[in-house]
């Protein structure tokens, strides 16, 4: 097998879906901290059903080989963790891809890493089933760019690759306003369906519909005042058309959020959440229902945390 030339950091359901596409294109790594098949499958929107053989490796055991590009594709929490583990064995200026939820970990990285940086807002929809398969779930489109707006050609170049293999991707110069929408959706979203183990769809309808009216009027009212606008415009209704219309995209997907729950995993709502609530208090907002998912969210990750009581 030739030496990988893209790294993907994190097998969970974005990164082996990652793998798999770029694998048509360029040779790929799948590395996490625990060794995978090195044959996935891929089960289609269309439901087509297909196999691909890559290296595998863990995140103590890198390859020997210097990629040209490594895509972290951990959760949110767990990137920084992720990059230091890296950061050793690569060489100054390899290209990093953030793929992650939220908009926490990215400025940090952005400046910690020594070389450039690119942040990823996409909604692709994936979910695992075992160690060797993944579903792509519903297809969507990926938007490439660095915070500090450089970078541009490698944007391209990499969104040409990835769009190649069967992830429609776009280079843009404001991916942080796309950062921004996209934790604009999770927050109205993904809160709900991991509290009451729902699919998007269902969101559609009571008792949910005014709950996702709720958040959405908070999300919009606060990013108003950070002066992020939603596509096209509009205020309060154009955070309202966006957020439905992905609810209407991804009515059959499980949220991420709600993966996270079910499986007792710690999910991303401080990558999502906090930065919302965080500016809500530079702007003097009450945002209550923000607050109480994040509060909700908080808890369950605190129990998480306990020790199993003793018998």
């Amino acid at each position: 097998m030739p030496p990988a030339t893209h790294w993907i950091v994190g097998p969970g359901a974005m990164g082996r879906l990652i793998a798999l596409r770029l694998a048509s294109q360029v040779p790929v790594a799948l590395i996490g901290r625990r060794r995978l098949p090195a044959r996935q499958t891929l089960v289609t929107p269309e439901g087509e059903v297909w196999t691909q053989a890559f290296a595998v490796a863990q995140i103590d055991a890198l390859p020997a080989d210097i990629p040209t590009v490594v895509h972290l594709t951990t959760k949110a929490h767990g990137t920084e963790a992720a990059h230091a583990a890296l950061a050793a064995a690569l060489p100054d200026g390899v290209p990093l891809v953030l793929w992650q939820n939220g908009f926490a970990c990215q400025p940090r990285l952005t400046e910690q890493h020594r070389g450039p940086v690119l942040c990823a807002s996409t909604t692709e929809g994936a979910h695992v089933q075992g160690d060797d398969r993944v579903t792509h779930a519903g297809h969507g489109q990926t938007f490439l760019g660095a915070l500090d707006g450089r970078h541009a050609r490698l944007a391209s170049s990499l969104a040409q690759t990835l769009s190649a293999a069967g992830l429609p991707a776009e280079a843009v110069d404001n991916i942080h306003v796309r950062l921004w929408r996209k934790l604009a959706v999770n927050a109205a979203i993904n809160p709900l369906v991991a509290q009451f183990a729902i699919r998007n769809g269902q969101l559609r309808d009571r008792p949910f519909r005014p709950m996702v009216e709720r958040l959405i009027a908070e999300v919009a009212a606060t990013l108003t005042a950070e002066g992020i606008t939603p596509p096209g415009g509009g205020g309060l209704e154009g955070w309202r058309k966006l957020v439905w219309q992905v609810v209407e995209a991804t009515a059959t997907n499980r949220a991420s959020m709600l993966q996270d729950v079910q499986a007792g995993r710690l999910t991303e709502h401080e990558a999502i959440l906090a930065p919302l609530l965080a500016a809500a208090s530079r702007h003097r907002l009450s945002v209550p229902c923000l607050a109480w998912h994040l509060h909700d969210l908080r808890r369950r990750a605190a129990a998480l945390a306990e020790p199993p009581a003793a018998c």
